[in-house]
């Protein structure tokens, strides 16, 4: 063991106190623990990515609601926010790798555990190629040289049958560059991440900036529903419940500072935060980025918002050129935010794997000792998302079918983790005795708790809801796709765990002899 000024580091380079930490719940320390707090910050802001999700989707919320839609923001982020709440709580006293699936082991059956792992797995999946696909939506409004396949009437948008083919080209290219990334290794992964990190906060921020001066109306916009409610059973109530699942798609994957716990340092102490601000600052920066935008679009009645989005919506206040300058910097965002997705699932299929939960379960777990990095589930992600890719190149619907399916994969996992959490508190066994001097919300746990869990089912039924405006209605299994998709997904599952359930459940080597070694 070697010493530098105050801080205790194993032979590996490792901190001592975090490699015991690690040691008392049975593993030992393989992966590279290198991340600083901004590190771990950057890893979730750049999962929820504002210059992402809302340049993707600000067209669809717009589109299906009208400028009133921007009151799903708040109200998406406070459901949220408390499922943060409680996951913080949950990083503060698991900082293992994996995340969600971890946390749900500590707190729920062996089914339960090994369902929210399996199911956020493929939504990561999913969620990477949704992200993917939004090259399309900025590229080719920067220069039409990124327009592979078809024209200028295909540039920026997935509802044309070109459109939806050059968006799965440009994603192919994305996901060959985030698995290569991730398998040379975290050090990489981290720079990449935090540079782009650096750029999306700074674009966001003059981007408000210079929008702000071009304002010329009040924001008494938001108040204008565009008619959006005609058609609907439930009138503006239906509209805006669609309309939210923009919001919905911004607002996760906060969780993935925890996912990292292992290669961070002091995780007890910086993941919570991590968490707790990234979600909060892309609440502010997007919040903001739409409001000032509508406020300051020329015509608030343009056809162009409802289908190019943001994209159109700076670069007619802005000008071409400084509008390509902001588009660029989305581009960045998107790829950071897909190498974060990918850079997660790599964790939890890593934490799966050392616990004897999966298939070849040894060569997953296996990590390089060269990049300190596990290079199978990197290999497995990018390939499985490239070929979910595939299978949908030329399918218009591909964009939201990807985009709506990816949350709902999230939100019930969170839910497994959220549900059985609040049964303990139910029963007076959470916080515990020995929770410590961390992150913890004293009587407001609770009520946080339920909430939390309230939004979630609510929210997963919204997002699964077979309806038209989404899915479409000219084929059944496209409007039930979401629900069949989960039902598959779900069965799968369980037909998984009852194949390995007579396994390890979870191989912990002895805690004294992997302190020994330290």
């Amino acid at each position: 063991m070697s010493t530098s000024g105050n801080t205790s580091t194993t032979a590996s380079g490792q901190p001592a106190d975090d490699t015991r930490d690690l040691a008392r719940f049975g593993y030992r320390q393989e992966l590279e623990r290198s991340l600083g707090s901004f590190s771990s910050f950057a890893a979730g802001f750049s999962y929820i990515s504002i210059m992402t999700g809302v340049f993707q989707l600000f067209g669809f919320g717009f589109g299906a609601g009208g400028p009133a839609f921007i009151w799903s923001w708040p109200l998406v982020f406070l459901g949220q926010l408390a499922v943060a709440l409680c996951f913080a709580e949950m990083a503060g006293q698991f900082p293992l790798a994996g995340g969600v699936y971890q946390w749900s082991k500590q707190t729920a059956r062996p089914v339960t555990s090994w369902m929210s792992g399996w199911i956020m797995a493929i939504g990561a999946v999913v969620t990477a190629a949704a992200v993917a696909v939004a090259y399309q939506v900025i590229l080719p409004q920067v220069s039409l040289a990124f327009q592979i396949v078809g024209g200028a009437d295909d540039a920026g948008v997935t509802s044309t049958p070109n459109g939806a083919k050059n968006a799965i080209v440009l994603a192919l290219g994305l996901m060959v560059f985030t698995t290569v990334v991730n398998i040379v290794g975290v050090r990489l992964m981290a720079k990449i991440n935090n540079l782009g990190v650096a750029v999306e906060l700074i674009g966001v921020t003059l981007l408000i900036v210079m929008l702000a001066v071009h304002i010329h109306r009040g924001p008494q916009v938001v108040l204008q529903t565009a008619g959006t409610g005609a058609g609907h059973s439930s009138g503006y109530l239906g509209a805006f419940l669609v309309a939210s699942i923009m919001s919905a798609y911004v607002f996760y994957g906060f969780d993935t500072a925890g996912a990292l716990a292992e290669e961070t340092k002091e995780p007890r102490r910086h993941a919570p935060r991590a968490i707790l601000r990234a979600i909060t600052a892309a609440f502010l920066a997007g919040g903001l980025l739409m409001l000032v935008g509508m406020m300051a679009v020329g015509d608030i009645d343009a056809r162009e918002l409802g289908t190019l989005g943001m994209p159109y919506l700076i670069k007619s206040t802005l000008g071409t050129g400084l509008g390509d300058a902001f588009l660029i910097c989305s581009a960045i965002a998107i790829t950071v935010c897909c190498l974060a997705v990918q850079t997660a699932a790599i964790r939890l299929l890593f934490a799966m794997a050392r616990d004897g939960r999966l298939p070849f379960g040894h060569a997953i777990a296996r990590v390089s000792p060269r990049s300190r990095t596990p290079i199978v589930p990197a290999v497995v992600t990018g390939v499985l998302t490239i070929a979910l890719l595939v299978v949908n190149i030329g399918n218009q619907r591909v964009f939201y079918i990807l985009t709506s399916v990816a949350i709902i994969l999230f939100y019930i996992p969170y839910l497994m983790v959220t549900g059985p959490m609040l049964l303990r508190r139910l029963r007076g066994r959470w916080p515990g005795p020995d929770h410590g001097p961390y992150f913890n919300l004293g009587r407001w746990g609770l009520p946080v708790n339920a909430f939390a869990v309230l939004y979630g089912a609510a929210m997963t039924v919204n997002l699964a809801w077979p309806r038209a405006a989404v899915y479409g209605d000219d084929h059944w299994y496209f409007q039930w796709g979401a629900v069949l998709f989960t039902a598959v997904i779900t069965a799968s599952g369980l037909g998984l765990y009852l194949r390995y359930r007579k396994g390890v459940a979870v191989q912990r080597p002895v805690v004294e002899a992997a302190a020994a070694e330290l």
